[in-house]
């Protein structure tokens, strides 16, 4: 029965650290139009949405939320809190790929050492790509600090994408697909840090990379061990 316990705290610890960030938005967007974006925290392929008002959302929701037109242009999006989400909005003004970003760096240190997993500090990172008109492009990479996903697929239903870390691609790192009803799969980038795939169904994936930075450091008068780098990448 003992063993029994163990493993259920372990299995539950181990859930509570693989929650992440994403960023929901119609990948298609039109001229003076205006563009809805969704924040979410939760495991998606589990069906877990965490509430704004709950115990573990607040604790993440110090978020910065923008997006880059083609040109590298940079703007900020304010957000508005809902049930189980963040919303906010942005007009695209010309054609090209938009790429909405949601970064993370304010996220207090976590003690897990009674799960041997180490006291740490958590740094979430998450894309979504917006295509206006006619264009084939890739979208932006903004994270000099941490990990990010950069889609630089053509159009179709396959999906290649590229995982950088301070941007520099990241090789031999493992990726992980989420679809619904605890579907996963996981793969491994190539010596550019490349990964493709293609994508079978119509429905919504969750693309996850992390990398364990071992880099020990301060933040708000408590020491961590190392950064767990966590980004996501998003196709409806």
């Amino acid at each position: 029965m003992k063993k029994i316990i163990l493993i259920l705290i372990l299995f539950v610890s181990v859930q509570s650290y693989a929650h992440y960030l994403w960023v929901e938005t119609s990948p298609i967007g039109q001229i003076n139009q205006e563009q809805e974006i969704h924040v979410y925290f939760g495991e998606y392929t589990h069906g877990l949405i965490e509430k704004v008002d709950g115990e573990a959302f607040p604790k993440v929701s110090d978020f910065s939320l923008f997006v880059i037109d083609a040109l590298g242009n940079k703007t900020e999006i304010e957000t508005k809190a809902h049930e189980d989400s963040y919303s906010g909005y942005f007009t695209p003004t010309s054609d090209g790929v938009y790429t909405v970003v949601l970064n993370n760096n304010k996220i207090d240190v976590i003690d897990y050492t009674k799960y041997n997993f180490g006291v740490f500090k958590t740094y979430y990172h998450s894309v979504a790509k917006v295509t206006v008109g006619d264009t084939i492009g890739s979208t932006a990479v903004i994270n000099d600090s941490g990990i990010t996903i950069r889609d630089v697929s053509k159009k179709g239903r396959e999906l290649k994408l590229q995982v950088l870390f301070k941007n520099i691609p990241l090789v031999k790192n493992g990726i992980k697909i989420f679809v619904a009803d605890q579907w996963s799969k996981t793969l491994e980038t190539d010596e550019k840090g490349m990964v493709s795939f293609k994508l079978p169904w119509n429905t919504k994936y969750i693309i996850e990379a992390s990398k364990k930075e071992e880099v020990p450091g301060n933040y708000k008068g408590l020491d961590y061990e190392f950064i767990w780098h966590c980004a996501t990448y998003t196709v409806l």
